[in-house]
This record gives structure tokens, C-alpha cells and sequence, in this order.
């Protein structure tokens, strides 16, 4: 079987764009922080149109969708942030994303440590008969806040989802390692060892 995956190109070459001084490249089209046209600031654009660096999802969309209507309505008062947006792929296993990577970490000059084990041989994967599972943390050094998480294995595509809740909240980790937050045995109480 052979699963094409690679996302959706944004249809825009029959909006006449030029019409309308709306300016776009081959990603989709060019928007600034409040996603409002670069060079008609009368239009505001949200979903797979916009030419972004972030993959294409439900998620995204509806987010934009929320930002665009705040914006048209109160003005531009809040800015697109993606980082705290989950990103699955619904795979066997599920593999998972939220926040930022190790290369934009180091990019942007953070000092930051990474939590990495493979967890293939761990509980929550031997009683789920589950062969491949790790995870990746990364963790602000100086706020113990989360900057990233990228989780493979039984059930990652659920347990990213507390960790895209901490990214927005700016929990520490020591806010998540309390053991009582989760019940025993599912794959979110693996999360205070990730943190460790």
C-alpha cells in the first residue's frame, strides 16, 4: 500500500489576486503576524491559502480562522503563534509534535536541555506489544518552561496534547511532574519521566 501524505498546496491561481493588490508566492498568500495581506491590508486570509513555514491541519486552520475574526473585529490585537499547536501524524505508531525543534532552538540562541530516551523497552510499550516509542523534551534551562516536545510510541498522538497546554500555559516541568495529574496506567503518566 502506498499512502501519499506530503499536504495540501494552497489553490490560488484562479483568484485573479493581481485584481485585488494581493500579493502571494507558490506557498500561498504573503500575510504578516495578524495574517492580514502584505499589500492590501483590507484582506485577511486564514488556512491553507496563507503562505506559512507551518504544515497545513485542521488545527492551524481553525486557529487562523479564530485570530482572523478577533483581528477584523477589535482591530489587530493578536499575533499568529504556532508554537503551541500539536501536529500528529496518525501512523503505527502515532508520532508527534508540539513547540519548537532542536535547530530553531538553537537558531534563536536559547539555552536549552534536551530529554531523550527510547522507551521501546518500557512499560506503557510492552504492555501495549508496541516495538518503537521514545520521546524528546526540551526544556528552557533558565525558566524550566517547555519549548518542545516530539513523542513517538502508544497513544502520542493524545499525550502531545498536555504538552501543547503547557507550552501555552508556560508551565515548568515541575508544574507537570506530580504524579497525581494522571491516571495510572495510561501513556500520560510516563510524562513526569520525561521530564526528569
Amino acid at each position: 500500500m502506498i499512502v501519499h501524505g506530503a499536504g495540501r498546496i494552497a489553490n490560488i491561481k484562479n483568484l485573479n489576486l493581481e485584481k485585488g493588490n494581493v500579493k502571494s508566492s507558490s506557498n500561498g498568500i504573503l500575510v504578516n503576524d495578524f495574517l492580514q495581506s502584505v499589500s492590501n491590508p483590507d484582506v485577511y486570509v486564514a488556512g491553507d491559502v496563507v503562505a506559512s513555514k507551518n504544515p497545513n491541519a485542521t488545527p492551524k486552520a481553525g486557529f487562523e480562522g479564530e485570530l482572523v475574526a478577533s483581528n477584523l473585529l477589535s482591530g489587530n490585537t493578536v499575533k499568529a503563534k504556532y508554537d503551541e499547536i500539536p501536529r500528529v501524524v496518525f501512523t503505527i505508531p502515532a508520532l508527534a509534535s508540539v513547540g519548537k525543534n532542536e535547530m530553531e532552538l538553537k537558531k534563536g540562541g536559547f539555552n536549552f536541555r534536551v530529554n531523550y530516551q527510547d522507551t521501546s523497552n518500557g512499560y506503557t510499550s510492552k504492555r501495549m506489544c508496541e516495538t518503537c516509542s521514545g520521546f524528546k523534551v526540551l526544556i528552557d534551562n533558565e525558566t524550566d518552561k517547555i519549548l518542545g516536545a516530539h513523542l513517538i510510541g502508544p497513544h502520542a498522538e493524545e499525550v502531545i496534547n498536555i504538552f501543547s497546554l503547557a507550552i501555552k500555559l508556560g508551565l515548568t516541568t515541575s508544574d507537570l511532574r506530580n504524579s497525581t495529574l494522571y491516571s495510572y496506567p495510561t501513556s500520560s503518566s510516563d510524562i513526569p519521566y520525561m521530564l526528569n
